[in-house]
């Protein structure tokens, strides 16, 4: 059964078992009002399975057990990748690997991605003035060696459902470099300024810039 079951979905291959307490405060950073039903978590529109063990083939031989935890939509196709999302989450919090389509990747060592802030309105220039300096155009700005761009948000990211009854045109100022830590002190100054929320490149929420590292 619990071969068949991890053939689909993407799916956070662990080196130790969670606790069922820290798997849910982990995924309430994605979606607040994620809750437990039995053994398994049920947020936004996806199924997050218990931890079951598995074979070393799960991850090509790279983990040689591992407990699978398998994120599935409930119903329609999540919307925005909110199921690949969850699982690469959870592996970058718990010093796994995603699984996702065959394909086995260590978010710990995806470099593109960056924070977010996101806004309930879009900032003004003026807005921004006292922490970034304006680019190229209209949408990007820079602080130092970090870019940041304005990016209309068309979905609605769960772990930033307290903003919307305020938001009239959700925005994410995106921001990339090279030092996570530098980012994330950015990305939350910025939040404080502007009144909005930080989450990392998997819309999990983030409170403190050291979150942004993986875990030691």
């Amino acid at each position: 059964m619990a071969k068949r079951r991890l053939r689909t979905g993407p799916t956070a291959a662990l080196p130790a078992k969670p606790e069922a307490a820290e798997l849910l405060r982990i995924v309430r950073l994605a979606d607040p009002d994620a809750r437990r039903e039995g053994d398994d978590i049920v947020a936004t529109d996806v199924r997050v399975y218990a931890p079951v063990e598995a074979e070393a083939e799960l991850t090509g031989g790279v983990l040689e057990k591992a407990w699978a935890c398998r994120v599935t939509a409930e119903g329609p196709l999540p919307f925005d990748f909110f199921d690949r999302y969850l699982a690469e989450g959870l592996a970058f919090r718990l010093k796994g690997l995603a699984v996702c389509r065959g394909e086995v990747s260590d978010p710990a060592d995806d470099e593109e991605g960056g924070p977010a802030v996101i806004l309930p309105v879009r900032p003004s220039a003026e807005d921004l003035a006292p922490l970034l300096e304006p680019g190229e155009d209209e949408f990007t700005y820079t602080s130092g060696d970090i870019r940041a761009a304005l990016v209309p948000q068309k979905g609605q990211p769960p772990a930033v459902r307290e903003l919307l009854p305020f938001a009239t045109e959700l925005t994410a100022i995106e921001l990339r470099g090279d030092e996570p830590v530098k980012l994330g002190t950015l990305a939350l100054e910025l939040a404080e300024s502007l009144n909005g929320l930080v989450v990392d490149q998997w819309r999990f929420r983030v409170d403190a810039a050291q979150e942004l590292l993986p875990p030691e």
